[in-house]
């Protein structure tokens, strides 16, 4: 019923930028907070950046200062502007949305993720 569906990963030399994107399609009658999670290679997945309908935000201590989440609601989408990156940086970025759909109930989504490769 809903499709999370991430662009913009790659690869970027240490110090460089890229931009995140998400996008929410299907039955949607409303989203809440949605945010940024990322899993390096043998680690659990964690909290990148968090999002309210609001536009409040959230970061992880180590990405405060150096990553930016935005979000446009009348396009369902969800952005993440990485500066500064660093190689620890470098893990598969998953898309999450807390979205409730039409006729139902709400529930978290997530996308199936966008690799980041960040080279010294």
């Amino acid at each position: 019923q809903v499709q999370l569906v991430e662009s913009g990963g790659g690869l970027v030399q240490a110090g460089g930028s890229l931009r995140l994107s998400c996008s929410a399609s299907g039955r949607i009658f409303s989203i809440n907070a949605m945010g940024w999670y990322r899993q390096a290679r043998g680690k659990q997945r964690e909290l990148v950046a968090v999002i309210t309908s609001s536009s409040s935000a959230n970061y992880a201590d180590n990405v405060k200062g150096r990553f930016t989440v935005s979000r446009d609601n009348s396009k369902n989408t969800v952005y993440l502007q990485m500066n500064s990156l660093k190689p620890e940086d470098t893990a598969v970025y998953y898309c999450n949305a807390e979205i409730e759909v039409l006729g139902g109930y709400g529930m978290d989504y997530w996308g199936k993720g966008t690799l980041v490769t960040v080279s010294s």
